[in-house]
């Protein structure tokens, strides 16, 4: 679990300091979202906070906290990057990104659980994100989960705010 905090306090520290070198220009862009996603790398769903790390929508990362139910509640912690390639219509993408998902049972970062104590699964993604002009961003994501259990085709919808 130490691993877990020292790469969300990794995330948040990258942010914060990106966020203090960025050019002037930069800070009327919209490079903050948060999000909330249905399925996806949250397993059943999650709350996220993504930054564009690039002056424009390109580079992003992201951390969240989501849920998951097998036997017993499972709190997890999807963390990630992403690449937005740029379509021909204004503020579309096609996403693609690699991430982390911790569970820890019954919501607990600590301690035991009768039941299978956490795990780790790995996230590929790719989907289509779209931007609108009151800064609402809403995507449509294939997000494989890869972990002991095996490979889960999986899929994820997020509906969102930049700001």
């Amino acid at each position: 679990m130490k691993i877990t905090f020292t790469l969300l306090i990794s995330f948040i520290i990258t942010g914060i300091a990106s966020g203090q070198t960025l050019s002037p220009s930069y800070t009327n862009l919209s490079q903050h979202m948060v999000y909330a996603e249905a399925g996806g790398a949250g397993l059943y769903g999650s709350l996220n906070y993504e930054l564009q790390v690039t002056d424009k929508p390109q580079v992003g990362i992201r951390a969240g906290l989501g849920y998951y139910y097998k036997k017993t509640n499972f709190l997890t912690i999807p963390v990630g990057a992403n690449y937005l390639f740029t379509l021909e219509e204004e503020k579309s993408y096609i996403e693609t990104g690699f991430g982390v998902t911790f569970a820890r049972a019954d919501g607990k970062l600590r301690g035991t659980s009768p039941y299978a104590d956490h795990f780790t699964s790995y996230v590929p993604s790719v989907g289509y994100r779209r931007h609108t002009s009151d800064e609402w961003v809403w995507r449509i994501m294939f997000t494989p989960i890869i972990n002991t259990f095996g490979l889960n085709p999986w899929l994820g919808a997020s509906f969102g705010k930049r700001f």
